[in-house]
């Protein structure tokens, strides 16, 4: 069998060591020498942006938090409009230089897209000096319990909400990627107005382990 191979290390403004590592076809990237995100997991991711793109109007804008393997973008762009705008936050520079060079084509190169910003740094500070949008769509860390940055917490905190909740035009959606429920911050997004349900996707198609993906919709 194949072992994993180091194709890149880097580290996040918390200090955090992040590995990228290729088996074949397959890529991981490892966080502190835990398993962030895989190329052979990514069903959640879909569904994520599917939940909150799905039926965005003509000229639709969405935000992401998180690049990862470009998995979510890619499945936005399929279903927003042509004419659609997309702003991505990623807060770790060479996920952007993976993402546009080996990663890319894991998810058919999704930057290439002409409706695709892509900002480095922190999504809260995108989210604060953002207006109407029709989406948002965090896939940040581990969800609101963060695994290795803990400033991605502000994100999760009432303070991040209400910055999500302003940043959305009506009828917007915010959708969150998590590897686990969380009672409390499901309540934070109703205390913030939000319509809030709770979907569960396999990570990989129907088989694999099942994340959590919080949705709430803005009167």
């Amino acid at each position: 069998m194949l072992k994993w191979q180091i194709e890149d290390r880097t580290y996040a403004p918390g200090g955090e060591e992040l590995v990228l590592l290729r088996r074949g076809d397959s890529w991981l990237i490892r966080a502190e020498g835990r398993t962030l995100m895989s190329s052979q997991q990514h069903g959640s991711e879909e569904v994520l942006a599917r939940l909150a793109c799905a039926g965005a109007p003509p000229g639709a804008r969405a935000l992401i938090g998180g690049l990862g393997l470009g998995y979510t973008l890619r499945a936005a762009l399929d279903v927003l409009p042509v004419d659609a705008q997309v702003d991505v936050a990623e807060l770790v520079s060479a996920v952007v230089t993976w993402n546009r060079g080996p990663l890319g084509p894991l998810a058919g190169h999704p930057l290439d897209d002409p409706r695709v910003r892509v900002h480095t740094g922190d999504v809260l500070a995108v989210l604060r000096a953002t207006q109407g949008l029709d989406a948002v769509l965090l896939d940040v860390d581990n969800g609101p319990r963060a695994m290795t940055q803990a400033a991605n917490c502000a994100l999760y905190t009432n303070a991040g909400v209400v910055a999500c909740v302003r940043a959305l035009a009506p009828g917007g959606v915010l959708a969150v990627w998590s590897a686990n429920d969380d009672e409390a911050y499901r309540a934070r997004l109703r205390r913030a107005g939000l319509t809030v349900e709770l979907h569960r996707p396999s990570a990989h198609g129907t088989r694999g382990p099942r994340h959590v993906v919080f949705t709430g919709r803005k009167p």
